[in-house]
């Protein structure tokens, strides 16, 4: 039997995802596989989705005339692929994202590179009025193709203790 999968009953198999409060260590990094080459088409529909209105992210005439000379890709879209690659590894069995501090955007993406993200685990800690449940904080960091940081943030969520909570049904 592989890892990720118990078996529930005689040959039947079950998959597991995430961690525990418990399985979190200060210090670990995750890195979050696989990455994400952004398209155009994601890019466009992101920005219309999300009412970004602004014009270097789908009009390739107006971007031709900013210094990076092409579309640039939205921001909230790289800080939601970052936090959706890094779910199976930080929050798949978290109770609520409890909040995301520290984003800095310090390298543009353009439609065509790929995002790779790692996540490091910055503090855990008992929850005070939630005995069922910590608190974790980790660092995501981005990086396209090169290795350049596009993107780093903070994030803090609440998260199940093992055998507490629905996430084993």
């Amino acid at each position: 039997m592989r890892e990720g999968v118990v078996e529930v009953s005689p040959g039947r198999f079950r998959e597991t995802f995430g961690r525990y409060f418990e399985d979190f260590e200060i210090g670990h990094i995750y890195e979050h596989r696989p990455g994400r080459t952004i398209t155009d088409t994601d890019n466009v529909h992101f920005t219309l989705l999300t009412m970004n209105t602004h014009p270097a992210h789908f009009d390739y005439e107006f971007a031709k005339k900013t210094e990076f000379k092409k579309p640039l890709i939205c921001s909230p879209l790289t800080v939601a692929l970052m936090v959706g690659m890094s779910v199976s590894d930080t929050s798949q069995k978290a109770v609520a994202n409890l909040g995301w501090d520290k984003i800095r955007l310090t390298h543009p993406l353009f439609p065509g590179d790929t995002l790779y993200a790692e996540s490091e685990v910055l503090d855990k800690r008992e929850s005070s009025s939630r005995p069922e449940q910590g608190i974790v904080t980790v660092k995501t960091i981005g990086k396209n193709q090169n290795g350049d940081v596009v993107c780093t943030f903070e994030r803090t969520m609440l998260i199940w203790k093992r055998g507490c909570g629905p996430v084993d049904d």
